[in-house]
């Protein structure tokens, strides 16, 4: 069997994780920090940023706005900063570290400051989001902030157990190489798996060692369908509809920053992090509204080197169920018009259930429209 695929970089990252941090930070000044920028602790703790040991410094920082890479010229697409209270910028000048803490004064980690500077937030929701539309979340999120970023190592604190099964890279690795599996596929949502998400799954199942069903189960938008009702939906379709032995199923605890081209490939570069050898980049991948193209996500990743993304992205085309083929398919693989397709958004999904009826059986599966009714109505 060949190696394992090798993390971004080269080597994945692993920070230091301690028990405790009370002892530690006692005496240093405490930074509140929510629980998006706690996801990104995590991942940075776990590797999954790899090559990140920190937040991003102004070099980093900058070149990911303008040429979407570090300093170093690696590929990287999303600025992973921390945003801090402009009012502490004088504690945080004098101080050599400083405690991370969330709304419960839990302390997450602890940063060794290394650079402190303050950014455009107009022009990084230009550069990230490609609009200043407060309507865009992201931009929403990003405007909401603070325009002082600290960067630094980190050290972190020993994260509770997840109510969902949530293996870090260096497990999913490990994992993969005890099943000898050469080609491992990701696959990232933040919906319910409906009819033509399995149609994928099914296609590179059929061509590939293993499928990663890893659904991001950060921070999403308020009328996202909640975490704990997709899980549910993910454990039902694996128990009952996929080959347990060739799927696994793991948390990725990412939030959602909704940026389209550029979190598609932040997603696929991640993935290869887990070891995943290829990525299924479908229709608007992270998209939101109508700020992006259908296909533009696929279009960005196909403007990178095969060698500097490193990870075989899988294109899908928008798939439906077809009338008269009376099975899933794709305008690739069906020669019938429009009249014939069915297709439903996850909006429409909710839109339906509230109104007391059921999405067709067609395009989801009664299981998972139970569990939907049951949690949402």
């Amino acid at each position: 069997m060949s190696e394992l695929i090798l993390p971004h970089g080269g080597e994945l990252v692993q920070l230091t994780v301690l028990e405790d941090l009370s002892e530690q930070s006692a005496n240093l000044p405490q930074i509140p920090i929510d629980a998006f920028h706690i996801r990104d602790v995590e991942l940075l703790a776990t590797g999954a940023y790899s090559p990140l040991t920190g937040f991003l410094g102004r070099k980093d920082y900058l070149s990911v706005l303008k040429e979407m890479r570090l300093g170093n010229g690696l590929i990287f697409s999303l600025p992973i900063t921390l945003p801090v209270p402009t009012e502490m910028k004088d504690i945080l000048l004098t101080h050599e570290e400083v405690a991370l803490i969330d709304k419960d004064d839990t302390v997450h980690a602890i940063i060794k400051v290394l650079d402190l500077f303050t950014r455009d937030r107009e022009k990084e929701a230009q550069a990230i989001y490609g609009t200043n539309d407060n309507a865009h979340p992201g931009v929403k999120r990003l405007k909401s902030e603070s325009d002082l970023l600290l960067s630094g190592y980190i050290e972190v604190a020993k994260k509770p157990d997840s109510a969902y099964v949530t293996l870090t890279p260096a497990q999913t690795r490990e994992l993969f190489k005890e099943q000898q599996w050469q080609t491992i596929v990701g696959f990232q949502t933040r919906n319910p798996i409906h009819r033509a998400h399995e149609y994928l799954h099914r296609c590179v199942l059929e061509l590939f060692d293993a499928l990663l069903l890893h659904p991001l189960m950060g921070e999403t938008k308020a009328d996202d369908i909640p975490r704990e009702t997709r899980w549910k939906t993910y454990e039902t379709l694996l128990n009952e509809y996929y080959p347990s032995k060739r799927v696994i199923l793991s948390a990725f605890p990412a939030s959602m920053r909704y940026a389209g081209p550029r979190e598609a490939i932040f997603h696929a570069l991640v993935r290869k992090n887990y070891g995943c050898t290829h990525f299924i980049i479908g229709r608007d991948h992270a998209g939101v509204a109508n700020y992006y193209g259908p296909y533009d996500a696929q279009e960005a990743v196909k403007s990178l080197a095969p060698r500097e993304l490193g990870i075989t992205p899988l294109y899908f085309d928008n798939a439906f169920y077809c009338t008269k083929c009376e099975t899933m398919a794709t305008k690739k693989t069906c020669p019938h018009s429009e009249e014939y397709h069915l297709n439903l958004s996850g909006t429409q999904v909710r839109k339906l259930l509230q109104e007391g009826r059921f999405p067709p059986a067609e395009l989801t599966r009664k299981e998972i429209a139970d569990i939907l009714a049951h949690e949402l109505v």
